[in-house]
């Protein structure tokens, strides 16, 4: 009991993009324009800031590719990206947090996250005996990635030549996670916002959200044939 009781709180670290119109969503354009889609984007990642906020967490790590904006919350810790692909960028990520404290790392896709799909998991108690925690996606990607004892060299290890976007990304990760032997604990399977049909499904899983909020706005009726994948990022 005393050692669940001293155990640190996890770090949470999201990594995202500056929603810039032209620069993010771009999978949304067609039907939306750049704005629309970039005011999708800023929605989601008021969202998904707002949750982990919820969240108990000694740090709270913003890993940025562009500039921060007055959607960003108090308590949020700003770091630049990498240069580099996604998985180069993902594994750089997880360099800020503490390697004796558990990190999570989530994207900015998932507006639909609750704060219990991770505060329940990352619990002291509901922790024990867990090396990593696994998001998957609905497309074959994954939504989150979580390390008990995080390094850079355990990072690059899982991460760092995965192919990104891919319906294989999920599964080319479990399998570099079995190679390490980590013992994976498995988080809920959410579905990443790429296509309108993505929008469409989403808001109307959480239409209490501002993502749902601003796709109502948008007007968009419907939503284009789901094609592709995505991942964390």
């Amino acid at each position: 009991m005393r050692a669940v009781l001293a155990a640190p709180p996890p770090t949470l670290l999201v990594i995202a993009k500056s929603p810039v119109a032209g620069r993010v969503k771009t999978r949304l354009t067609p039907p939306c324009t750049p704005e629309q889609a970039a005011s999708l984007a800023e929605a989601a990642l008021r969202d998904t800031l707002r949750t982990l906020d919820a969240v108990p967490a000694g740090r709270r790590l913003l890993v940025l590719d562009g500039e921060p904006g007055p959607w960003l919350p108090g308590g949020w810790q700003v770091l630049p990206q990498v240069s580099g692909g996604l998985d180069v960028r993902l594994a750089a990520a997880f360099a800020a947090a503490p390697a004796h404290t558990p990190a999570i790392l989530v994207g900015m896709d998932t507006p639909q996250l609750s704060a219990r799909d991770l505060a329940a998991p990352l619990s002291p108690a509901a922790r024990a005996g867990a090396d990593a925690w696994f998001g998957p996606a609905s497309d074959g990607g994954f939504w989150a990635l979580g390390l008990a004892r995080p390094t850079p060299e355990l990072a690059r290890e899982l991460l760092v030549g995965v192919p990104m976007s891919t319906a294989g990304t999920g599964a080319a990760l479990l399998e570099r996670m079995a190679r390490a032997g980590l013992r994976v604990r498995r988080l809920p399977e959410l579905t990443d916002v790429d296509t309108a049909a993505d929008a469409a499904e989403v808001a109307e899983l959480a239409p209490d959200s501002a993502f749902a909020t601003r796709w109502r706005a948008v007007g968009i009726t419907g939503g284009a044939v789901r094609s592709g994948t995505g991942a964390v990022g």
